[in-house]
């Protein structure tokens, strides 16, 4: 049986930056269309019912300037876009049209790009894009941040083979192993057992095979609400992998700033409690008010194909394993503004009984030297 070759397809490759608290998107797509002269949209699923699938805020896409690679094939220009998101997050995606290459070439292909603008690229491959939507977009981020925070993930894209393989008839005559792994040496099988271990199919002639960094996507109808799923699942675990990161940061600060306190204190400062326990409490809400915008980014209902792919995509990203050490951290730093609280008050408490008996010690004084 001959080798398929791909007819259609792209890869895309993303890298996830945090900039920003919170991103006014109204005022982006102004700036953008303004100022850049770019085209812009807020982003819909392409073929999926509203109301099966509902963005929290429907986010922002862009499209910025291609950028030039060089890879073994020769350069390549890729087409580059943005997507914004209303909590801060901006995903950048290089996006390779792919035709006329058959299967083997069309991994190598993946595999290439993958190294040229991976950990390894330079900086201004991923950096230029990006500073040009800061740039254009400042004025609508609230508190840009340049967090070292990032994500990055990869998408082999099949809209036609030459023929019309089914699901099952592709798995058994293209080995994604090596897309999925992006390793050229033969792997074991339960190593291949687990690449393979998330996959979906919705139609007979549709696949989708998920892993950590990696996805492929067979979709003959030519669909992006999958690709468009998996880059709002990879900026809800920049969010989270950024804020857990803040908290790990901010823990031992705050058990210093305790310590500091205590040590200071005296009946008459308990106003020094009182405001360590107020900054405590708004680092609380404003964590707890984006990991909440950033837990309703997409709310999928009745889609139950894109709902299972959504799940797993969370499940492989281990997102519920970061979401809870998040939590666990607003947990102490909760229990530790409860406490400054409760001391502030014991001591506003001390303070004034201590005046109480000042005032009685007075009374009587000028009860004596006074009869």
């Amino acid at each position: 049986m001959s080798e398929l070759v791909v007819t259609s397809g792209q890869i895309v490759a993303l890298r996830l930056f945090d900039i920003a608290f919170a991103i006014d998107l109204v005022v982006a797509e102004s700036l953008w269309t303004r100022h850049a002269g770019g085209r812009s949209a807020r982003s819909q699923l392409s073929s999926t019912p509203p109301k099966a699938v509902a963005f929290g805020v429907p986010p922002l896409a862009i499209t910025l300037e291609p950028v030039r690679l060089e890879l073994p094939i020769g350069p390549v220009e890729v087409a580059v876009t943005a997507r914004l998101f209303d909590f801060g997050a901006v995903s950048l995606a290089m996006h390779l049209p792919v035709s006329g290459r058959t299967w083997a070439e069309y991994v190598l292909q993946l595999n290439a790009l993958a190294r040229a603008v991976g950990p390894e690229a330079s900086e201004t491959l991923w950096g230029g894009p990006l500073d040009a939507v800061r740039r254009v977009l400042a004025p609508a981020m609230e508190r840009p941040v340049a967090s070292s925070v990032q994500e990055d993930y990869l998408l082999g894209v099949v809209h036609e083979f030459d023929a019309k393989p089914t699901a099952a008839e592709l798995l058994q005559r293209v080995d994604l192993v090596p897309l999925l792994s992006g390793e050229q040496r033969t792997l074991s099988e339960g190593a291949r057992s687990d690449l393979l271990r998330q996959r979906f199919s919705y139609y007979t002639d549709d696949l989708v095979v998920l892993t950590w960094d990696r996805a492929f996507i067979y979709e003959p109808r030519g669909d992006s609400d999958v690709t468009d799923v998996l880059e709002v699942a990879n900026a809800q675990l920049l969010e989270m992998r950024y804020y857990d990161a803040l908290l790990d940061d901010e823990l031992p600060r705050m058990y210093d700033l305790v310590a500091t306190t205590r040590r200071g204190m005296n009946v008459f400062a308990a106003r020094r409690y009182a405001g360590l326990a107020r900054r405590l409490y708004t680092m609380v809400a404003e964590v707890t008010e984006l990991t909440e915008r950033v837990d309703n980014a997409l709310q999928v209902t009745e889609d139950v194909y894109l709902a299972r792919i959504y799940a797993a995509a969370l499940e492989t990203f281990r997102m519920r394993t970061v979401a809870a050490g998040v939590d666990r951290k607003l947990a102490i730093i909760r229990d530790t503004y409860t406490a400054l609280y409760d001391e502030a008050s014991s001591s506003r408490s001390l303070l004034l009984e201590i005046v109480v008996v000042l005032l009685i010690v007075l009374e009587v004084v000028l009860a004596i030297v006074h009869p």
